[in-house]
């Protein structure tokens, strides 16, 4: 190297080139590999050669290999760059003995895996995956832990590992709020009907005055109004409660609720979601005139055993689902028993008992004892699941009992009482078949409904409708492209049905003809194919055309086919607005009021029932936590049959059915909103608002001042269950130590038709000049009275290391309101001498279900 006058500048390393140990040699302690280099003015090495021997050749190769591509700011001199020789050193080390630490990272007491927890020792770090997994190498030693999870307490703590060794841990992180409500991700199908609202987790188990039971908070959907309080039968966009359509997981049942007044045949346990279609219902349904409600079954949890019991004033239960890792096979089981027998029915029969007490000359008067009052029910499921190779195989089985009624005491007095039975059971596989998913089910179901009544001690009667029916459905589903879905569906069903009537209840007169309330052998098939197509022919439009052929044969009588088209349309006006309309053709065999077996089957010679539904709504979502939507709809009913089972009862001597045409159309139409706050955080509630008409076109008899005929009229007049403002309102919260809700309805009341309960009266003189009650006519009638009702709930959990404990307290009705259902126009006893004065009562009971209880899952 040349010398000059001015401080020569030592090269700087740019690029360093690290040298790689050879693949197989084992290196038991250091070694240092000493260099001499030639850097050019590029600062480049030309010349690499070792200066101190001693080093293994294949370490000395592997350094001057890696020399070769070292890259250095070049030396210089007065400013210029020259070449320069340098020492370099390479030192191989021996790898460090490293441990493993691997396990599960879930929540304590639910034992629920938390995805994404992050597990750190100082530099090392790595997060779990979504079954709750984690592995970290670390070096041997002991290691201080930091485990940490959205919403759960950080967890320290200190492992101590040994070289080459694996340690499975499991660590249990203690939530920070038990059942927080947090924002949830879910794989929601894609919005494609027009009225659908889905509802999910604490949406469905923890909404004051439902008891926990996910089927009860339809009954605060907008567009849903019900008979009475507390009878959860939902009155869908004002047509019966037998026009719209209960499904468990593709399962149609034909009644969702014990008692009418009590909690849902199926436990919460196994409901993961609840979708409720309130207007225009897509192809998929078939038969009906109103909406769907269609709960899926939860998804089947191979992390483990899990279940739970829970006990309160009404009843109690237990679930238990165990998967078999092994196999592929995951077995879940429920069943409810109430006592309502023991506790409930006790106290009504104690506070109706008959009372005793002696005269002054000795006689024993016995006063009071209604007829004693006895109500039960039981339930049951049960469900398997089974891996096929890429498929899947599922078999259901749910059943529900229920009884209630009065015993009489003593001759003369009325007694009776009705019984509802039906089980199901459920076979069903999926497998992936040309390009898309094939699905095959057979389903098996038996009905039950049983009255029993006795007026006296000589006239006892029953009334028995039993269904058996097997059915057998197919489907077919197929991405055809990323805009466009195509549905495939089919079903086909065999019915056959007994309707014996006896006592009392025996229709009376010749017996030749078809007697309709004693009929051993009712036989029919139902019959219905569809398809449907999602298209999305730009991001912000979708189109879902669909059409059903349904085919509805009764043995003896006619095969009536319908033909159904269906179209829902979308459209994102911007990304916080939506734009939606949908119209549909729907058909259905007569009704009676309530679902009963063999009801569409008892007049399936008069024909369909035909309506139309229009829609066309609005939803905004002005932010992610909040929700609004307003919908107006139109349903031309085109045709009616609607019976309603007190007209079925009172004309049993007039042979019922065959005795009065029932046929009419109608028309439904209203507006409905919705605002609604999603789960997230530490809250939820909706408000709603629904005006509703509903009306039939009657011939009816005109009433003049004096109450006498005049002549006939005809013209549109309201349902006997129309409710024409509806508000709801539903808020949960939770605080540290406690969540508590409160639910809020008001409704106006229906009209006094009479054709349930009485008619309007308005008061007159008679010709002897006393006051009386005289008739209305049926298009002057008023209403009943407003109801409102507010019911609350409290709950609080714990959280122990493996389950956790709820203690709950639901109230329906806390403010121990009645809903005036009728009214009884008589008259007022005056004093001796005066004239009787003209009153009206109003006739209703305050159905009130305090629920204390206790629930554990693990």
């Amino acid at each position: 190297m040349s010398a000059t006058n001015a401080s020569p500048v030592p090269p700087r390393l740019l690029e360093n080139s690290p040298a790689k140990l050879p693949d197989g040699f084992e290196l038991t302690r250091p070694v240092v590999v000493e260099l001499e280099l030639t850097v050019d003015e590029a600062g480049e090495v030309t010349d690499a050669r070792v200066t101190r021997d001693g080093a293994p050749p294949e370490l000395v190769r592997a350094a001057l290999h890696a020399a070769t591509r070292l890259r250095f700011h070049p030396a210089t001199s007065g400013g210029v760059p020259v070449a320069v020789r340098l020492p370099f050193t390479y030192r191989f080390e021996p790898a460090a003995r490293s441990a493993v630490l691997t396990g599960r990272v879930r929540a304590k007491g639910t034992r629920k895996p938390l995805a994404g927890a992050v597990v750190r020792s100082g530099e090392h770090v790595t997060e779990a995956d979504p079954q709750g997994r984690f592995e970290l190498s670390l070096p041997p030693g002991e290691h201080t832990l930091h485990i940490s999870s959205p919403g759960h307490r950080l967890l320290y703590l200190k492992e101590t590992l040994e070289a080459d060794e694996r340690l499975e841990v499991l660590y249990a992180l203690e939530p920070l709020a038990v059942n927080p409500y947090e924002t949830v991700v879910r794989g929601d199908r894609p919005r494609t009907e027009v009225s659908r609202i889905t509802l999910h987790d604490q949406e469905l188990r923890e909404v004051p005055g439902t008891m926990g039971d996910p089927f009860r908070v339809v009954m605060l959907m907008p567009g849903v109004t019900t008979l009475a309080s507390g009878l959860s039968y939902p009155v869908v966009r004002g047509v019966q409660p037998a026009a719209s359509a209960f499904y468990v997981d593709g399962v149609r049942v034909p009644f969702l609720y014990h008692l009418m007044v009590g909690g849902a045949v199926v436990p919460p346990d196994l409901i993961e979601t609840l979708d409720f279609q309130v207007g225009v219902p897509s192809a998929r349904y078939g038969s009906l005139l109103g909406g769907a409600v269609d709960a899926h079954i939860s998804r089947p949890r191979e992390d483990g055993i899990h279940g739970s019991a829970y006990l309160d004033l009404i009843h109690s239960g237990v679930f238990l689902e165990v998967p078999m890792e092994d196999t592929g096979t995951v077995v879940a089981a429920a069943a409810r028993v109430s006592y309502t027998g023991l506790i409930v029915t006790r106290v009504a029969n104690a506070l109706t008992a008959p009372s005793s007490f002696t005269t002054s000359n000795g006689e024993q008067i016995t006063s009071g004892g209604d007829p004693k009052m006895y109500a039960d029910y039981w339930d049951y499921q049960a469900r398997v699941d089974q891996r096929v190779g890429q498929g899947q195989l599922r078999a259901l089985a749910l059943g529900s009992s229920d009884a209630v009624g009065l015993t009489a005491r003593a001759p003369k007095q009325d007694s009776g009482g009705v019984g509802l039975l039906f089980h199901r059971l459920d076979v069903r596989g999926r497998h992936p078949f040309a390009g898309g998913e094939a699905e095959l089910g057979l389903t098996f179901g038996y009905d039950k409904l049983g009255i029993d009544f006795s007026d006296d001690s000589t006239h006892d009667g029953s009334y028995t409708l039993r269904q058996g029916h097997v059915a057998l459905r197919a489907g077919f589903t197929r991405e055809l492209s990323d805009a466009a879905r195509l549905e495939l569906f089919g079903q086909l069903e065999r019915r056959n049905a007994d309707v014996v009537a006896v006592g009392i209840f025996r229709p009376v007169g010749p017996v030749e003809g078809q007697d309709a309330y004693n009929r051993p052998d009712i036989l029919a098939t139902f019959a219905g194919v569809g398809a449907q197509l999602t298209l999305k022919p730009s991001a912000r439009w979708t189109l879902v055309p669909g059409v059903r052929l349904d085919s509805y044969h009764g043995f003896g009588g006619p095969t009536m086919l319908a033909v159904e088209p269906r179209l829902a349309v979308r459209h994102a006006l911007t990304d916080t607005v939506t734009l939606k309309t949908g119209a549909g053709l729907y058909h259905q065999p007569a009704t009676v009021l309530l679902p009963v077996p063999a009801g569409e089957l008892l007049a399936l010679d008069r024909g369909l029932q035909r309506a139309v539904q229009l829609s066309a709504g609005v939803e905004w979502r002005p932010q992610p936590e909040l929700e609004v939507f307003a919908e107006a709809y139109f349903n031309p009913l085109l045709r009616t049959l609607e019976f309603n089972f007190e007209d079925v009862l009172s004309n049993l001597r007039r042979r019922g059915l065959e005795a009065e045409d029932i046929q009419s159309h109608g028309r439904t139409y209203g507006v409905e909103l919705m605002v609604r706050r999603p789960l997230g955080r530490n809250w939820f509630g909706w408000l709603t608002y629904g005006f509703n008409q509903s009306q039939r076109y009657e011939r009816f008899a005109r009433v003049g001042p004096d109450g006498e005929e005049v002549g006939q009229a005809e013209g549109y007049l309201p349902y006997a269950f129309e409710q024409a403002h509806t508000v709801k309102a539903a808020l949960s919260y939770r605080f540290p130590f406690v969540t508590v809700g409160a639910v809020a309805h008001f409704n106006t009341g229906r009209p006094e038709s009479g054709q349930f309960g009485y008619r309007t009266m308005q008061p007159g003189i008679a010709e002897d000049g006393t006051p009386e009650w005289r008739p209305v006519s049926r298009d002057a009638v008023g209403r009943l009275p407003p109801f409102f009702r507010l019911d609350v709930r409290a709950s609080h959990s714990w959280a122990f290391d493996n389950f956790v404990l709820d203690v709950y307290l639901d109230v329906f009705n806390v403010t121990a309101r009645s809903e005036v259902i009728t009214r009884e126009f008589g008259f007022q006893q005056a004093s001796t001498g005066a004239t009787h004065r003209l009153r009206v009562k109003n006739i209703g009971v305050p159905v009130i279900l305090p629920t204390l209880g206790a629930k554990g899952t693990f």
